[in-house]
């Protein structure tokens, strides 16, 4: 009997985003049919102005939580809504305006070829970027490369990516971490132990500065903090499955 064709969703989880998640909703459904908003404890008001307008778009839906719970809990309560309703692979791309809708059709044609693999999305800055998180950001790929071994996560915190549902459920219900900043670069490293593929797609990335409506929930010394944590726990884990590591790069 041949498998089901894999579904796919658009997944924004929101956090008082101000106006630019109206137009990543607007551009996300302009490419996309199944877009949904996790509104993540948001009291900016944006999250009963989407619910308004779910009613006229069927094809776009709003999961509201009471209180925010970081990123990765936001993204672990719409996709385990999501399976419910059969679908097996998300796209989960920010809130902010950062990610390029665009791109949806090309990220999901990937995942449509090779459904096993995590399709991740490659930032390509323009200068809008602030320095600073572009260069600090390569300390964070480093690890995560070392972490798997060099399997080929070409970088580990751009958001805009595809995961299989059922595989990102399980890793993430199998421990409490990844549940804030440290859910993109987690969830890389611990898909790729637990044996998916990679797919590296190259994609555009733009910083709103404020007069244009960016908003950035970005603490610097905060969030580092919270990365140094995960790397040294993802550091420790590495030693443990090293052998398997090895094993599967001799294989390749």
């Amino acid at each position: 009997m041949n498998a089901a064709p894999p579904r796919h969703l658009v997944l924004i989880p929101s956090y008082n985003p101000g106006e630019s998640v109206f137009e990543t909703v607007r551009g996300a459904r302009q490419f996309w049919d199944a877009v949904w908003v996790v509104v993540d404890g948001s009291d900016d008001g944006t999250g009963e102005r989407l619910e308004v307008a779910a009613r006229d778009d069927p094809g776009l839906r709003v999961l509201r939580l009471a209180r925010n719970g970081g990123k990765g809990a936001a993204v672990l309560h719409g996709i385990r809504a999501a399976a419910a309703e059969g679908y097996t692979h998300v796209l989960s791309m920010d809130s902010d305006g950062q990610h390029p809708p665009s791109h949806i059709p090309r990220f999901m044609a990937a995942s449509v070829a090779e459904p096993r693999a995590v399709v991740l999305g490659v930032p390509v800055f323009d200068e809008s970027a602030p320095s600073l998180r572009v260069k600090g950001r390569r300390i964070s790929n480093w690890w995560a490369n070392l972490e798997t071994l060099w399997h080929g996560i070409d970088d580990s915190l751009f958001g805009f990516r595809v995961y299989p549902i059922a595989d990102l459920v399980a890793v993430m219900e199998a421990n409490r971490w990844m549940r804030r900043f440290d859910f993109d670069p987690e969830a890389a490293v611990r898909l790729v132990w637990r044996g998916l593929p990679v797919v590296n797609l190259p994609a555009p990335v733009r910083y709103l500065r404020p007069d244009e409506g960016g908003v950035s929930h970005f603490d610097y010394w905060r969030d580092n903090r919270l990365l140094v944590g995960m790397h040294t726990r993802l550091f420790f884990g590495f030693l443990l499955r090293l052998p398997l590591l090895v094993a599967r790069k001799l294989r390749r």
